[in-house]
C-alpha cells in the first residue's frame, strides 16, 4: 500500500543506502583477516555501519600512526571496488532535486550523514555517479562518537523527522529486532519523490 509523507529536509545514510560498498569492503576485510587473524565474514557483518576508526581499533588493535597508515590501504582498496551505486538511489536525488522552488530550498532539501570519513565518503559517491548534496557532508570526521550512537539520526529524529529503513544489507527481522523504523522497504525503488507546495512529497510503497 502506497502513503504519501510532507517534510522539508531528508537525510540519507551511504553505504548500503545510496551506494553498494559490499565488494569494496569484503575485499579489505579479507586483506585485514590475513594478518590480523580474524573471519573477515564475521567481521563486516558485526561493524556494518560502524566508524572505520572504532573497527580498526577493535579487530585490528590498530594505534597512532600505524593504524592512520592502514585506514588509508582500507580505503584506497574500498573504493577502486566501489562502483555501483544502489538500485533507484540517483533517480531519487534527482527527483528531489528537480522542480525545486528555489536554489535556497535545494540547499538544505537533502544530505548524506554517513560512518564513512571525510576522505572515503566524497571518492566513494564520485565513483558511483552519486552527487553530493549542495548543502554538504556529515562523516565520522564530524562525530564524536559512532554507532550504536549515530548522532545526525537522533538529532532528526528528536527534530520530528521520519526514518525510513532499506532492506540491502539487513533483512526486515533483522531490522525490526534492533531498531523501530516508520516505514520499511525493500530498497529505494519503492520510494518516489517530487516538490509539492514548496514541501517534498514522499510517496512510500512498503508491500514486499
Amino acid at each position: 500500500m502506497d502513503e504519501s509523507n510532507h517534510s522539508a529536509d531528508v537525510l540519507f545514510d551511504m553505504d548500503g543506502t545510496l551506494i553498494d560498498s559490499t565488494p569494496g569492503v569484503m575485499t579489505a576485510w579479507r586483506i585485514f583477516a590475513e594478518d590480523y587473524s580474524f573471519d573477515a565474514e564475521t567481521v563486516a557483518h558485526a561493524t556494518h555501519g560502524c566508524r572505520l576508526y572504532d573497527t580498526l581499533k577493535e579487530y585490528c588493535k590498530i594505534e597512532d600512526e600505524a593504524k592512520l597508515l592502514v585506514i588509508s590501504l582500507f580505503m584506497r582498496t574500498t573504493v577502486r571496488t566501489t562502483t555501483t551505486f544502489s538500485v533507484n538511489a540517483f533517480t531519487y536525488i534527482m527527483q528531489i532535486q528537480a522542480g525545486n522552488p528555489s536554489m535556497d530550498d535545494q540547499k538544505h532539501a537533502w544530505i548524506i550523514c554517513t560512518s564513512g570519513s571525510s576522505v572515503y565518503a566524497p571518492r566513494a559517491l564520485e565513483v558511483c555517479g552519486v552527487p553530493l548534496s549542495s548543502a554538504g557532508l556529515v562523516t565520522s570526521n564530524d562525530v564524536s562518537r559512532g554507532k550504536p550512537h549515530p548522532d545526525p539520526y537522533f538529532a532528526g529524529r528528536t527534530a520530528g523527522c521520519k526514518t525510513l529503513a532499506v532492506c540491502t544489507s539487513h533483512t526486515k527481522k533483522s531490522i525490526l529486532a534492533a531498531s523501530t523504523p516508520d516505514y520499511i522497504v525493500k530498497d529505494l525503488t519503492n520510494v518516489s519523490a517530487k516538490w509539492v507546495n514548496e514541501k517534498l512529497e514522499f510517496t512510500i510503497d512498503e508491500s514486499e
